[in-house]
């Protein structure tokens, strides 16, 4: 394609569309009509500049009308707690639910990889031995050791807002990170895993695997929950990167990378209560049983919310993404 003759047989256009833009709200209908009209085929001109000859400055001036076209087509739309009530109850469970056949395998993994980093680690003296001194091992695992008094080692409530800023950050690495051909995620994973396992096989050795499993049950079910649909989520969008599908790989990631962002402020609030149960819940004077029951119970809560509530959203079309009018257009693809 030439492009200086692409350019002297649409400037005209463009011109136009800048000038109607500038009148703003004083026109007409025919000129609305015609505004939409340049809009639309200003659109088609920076696609088929991008995919034939891209040249800076005109991408760059064709962005910006068609950028502000749009505004002035669609109009702004602020937000309100409509669409927080609409997130809560559709877009966050049904991005959960959507994702569930990618964070439900990672949590039976990880599971499975804690309890055999724990049996490893409980059954083999020599690996106890390097991991700390023996003195050392004794004052975590006894009773009033390190393990048990963690919990009630702060104030419950500056130890609950630690608690959530920490697995906050840690949940947003792993869809962050993503993005980065799955690897970080799998380390995050493998480092969390590790330290259950740890904790694990040093205190099943002393006898008190018992101990450190009701310590970790009540508010240990939700947050690990959240960790592996943060995880899920990242890998997810980590083979996106690789296998886009049939829509554009910038597309698919687009579509994945919003979903991931809501998830995130999802998972924020579902770590909130985690923290709040590991804060005042675990260390408090309950019976074990009571504390199991409450993490139990925070536990099939979620799992109601994602697989009735998401289930019902995703039917109804719900993919967890903003809505049509509110994603940005999508430039038809040059053929």
């Amino acid at each position: 394609m030439d492009l200086d003759v692409f350019v002297t047989a649409h400037r005209t256009e463009w011109d136009r569309l800048d000038h109607l833009l500038r009148r703003g709200r004083s026109l007409t209908g025919a000129e609305a009509d015609e505004l939409v009209v340049l809009y639309q085929r200003t659109a088609t001109h920076l696609s088929l500049i991008q995919s034939t000859t891209p040249d800076p400055l005109l991408t760059a001036r064709l962005t910006q009308l068609v950028v502000r076209a749009r505004a002035t087509v669609t109009g702004t739309r602020k937000a309100s707690w409509r669409d927080a009530a609409r997130f809560l109850t559709a877009g966050f469970p049904a991005a959960v639910y959507r994702s569930r056949h990618w964070w439900v395998p990672t949590a039976v993994l990880s599971t499975v990889v804690a309890a055999l980093l724990g049996w490893w680690i409980g059954t083999h003296p020599e690996v106890q031995a390097a991991i700390a001194a023996p003195e050392d091992l004794r004052a975590m695992t006894r009773p009033g050791g390190e393990y048990e008094t963690y919990y009630s080692s702060h104030p419950a409530a500056s130890f609950a807002a630690q608690v959530w800023t920490n697995n906050a950050q840690a949940a947003a690495m792993c869809l962050v990170l993503g993005a980065f051909l799955c690897l970080p995620v799998i380390w995050i994973l493998f480092l969390n895993m590790l330290n259950l396992g740890v904790g694990i096989g040093l205190m099943s050795s002393a006898g008190r695997l018992d101990v450190f499993l009701g310590l970790v049950l009540p508010h240990g079910l939700l947050e690990l929950t959240a960790v592996f649909v943060a995880a899920g989520t990242g890998l997810r969008l980590g083979w996106t990167v690789i296998d886009p599908g049939p829509l554009s790989r910038r597309t698919a990631l687009a579509q994945q990378g919003r979903a991931a962002l809501g998830m995130a402020i999802g998972l924020a609030l579902v770590l909130f209560v985690s923290g709040v149960i590991e804060g005042f819940v675990t260390p408090s004077g309950l019976p074990t049983w009571a504390r199991i029951t409450i993490g139990i119970a925070a536990e099939l809560a979620f799992l109601a919310y994602v697989y009735i509530l998401g289930r019902r959203a995703v039917r109804a079309g719900d993919i967890g993404d903003l809505t049509a009018v509110e994603r940005s257009a999508e430039l038809p693809s040059a053929a």
